[in-house]
Parts: C-alpha cells; structure tokens; sequence
C-alpha cells in the first residue's frame, strides 16, 4: 500500500476520534481557563494596585535576577517585543504590567515545577510607559522595570 495513502488515512482516523470527543462534550475552550484558575479581576484591574490586589499580592521588591528586555523606542505600539526571564528560584508566575494601557496586566504566565522561567511575547503600549515583570518566586514578588518610547500608539479601539 502507498505510504501517502496510509498517512492520509491515519490523520483522517485521528480526526473523526477527535470530532466524535468533541461532539461528545469531552473538550470545550473555557474548560481550559477554568482549570487555570482563570484570573478575570486581574485582567480588568485599571491601575497597578487593583493588579497587585487581583493577584494576591502587594509590595513587590525590585531585583537584579529579572532580565527584562524590551526596545527603547518602538516605531509602532501596537507589537512591542519584549523577553523575560527570571533567575530568581522558585519562580512560579509572570506578569507583563503597563501602567498606561486601559487594563494594566498585559499577560501572566504560569510555569510548572522544573520549568525554565523565561518568555518572549508581543505586547501593545498605548502611548510611551513603563513595562514592568513582575516574578512570584518563593512566597515574594519582584519586578523589573523598563521604559519604552512609542512613536505610533497601538490601538485600543
């Protein structure tokens, strides 16, 4: 038998297993937010306290183990490059915060155990701020803390 047959049909196979889970109600997309712990107050906080409250935590302390990398000026606010990693140990969380969008948490991540706490992303900035990673590692919180110049703001409309 052609071997692009049998992948053909082996990929067709796999398809119709997954259409009949998904029919069945075995996957659905806010299952996954749920197991999660979905973090909505978060996320719709307005000002960097409100985050902070949202998470749980407050008074954060500023560290040297955070290497946040984000460009000086950014031609277009609407995909800012930024890379965050954390040597702190027992990193467990991240959070991207701009203090100058309309919600200030631009994204948390969450890292299992034995997970290298680093990140590469694309954020949005309305106008120029900061942009700060903010590290819950071993029962504390730290950030690291970088402003960017936005010639052209992203759009928030």
């Amino acid at each position: 038998m052609n071997e692009h047959r049998r992948s053909v049909l082996k990929a067709g196979a796999q398809c119709a297993v997954l259409g009949l889970a998904w029919s069945a109600g075995l996957f659905r997309a806010g299952s996954v937010f749920a197991a999660q712990g979905w973090n909505a107050a978060a996320f719709k906080a307005r000002t960097l306290e409100e985050v902070l409250a949202a998470l749980g935590e407050n008074a954060p302390v500023e560290s040297r183990l955070i290497q946040l990398d984000a460009p000086d000026i950014a031609e277009d606010g609407s995909k800012v490059s930024v890379s965050v990693s954390s040597q702190l140990p027992g990193t467990t969380e991240l959070a991207l915060l701009v203090p100058h969008n309309p919600a200030v948490l631009a994204a948390l991540f969450v890292f299992g155990q034995g997970t290298l706490p680093q990140i590469s992303t694309r954020i949005k900035l309305r106008e120029t701020s900061l942009v700060y990673a903010l590290v819950k590692a071993n029962e504390g919180l730290y950030f690291a803390r970088k402003e960017v110049r936005v010639t052209l703001g992203g759009c928030f409309g």
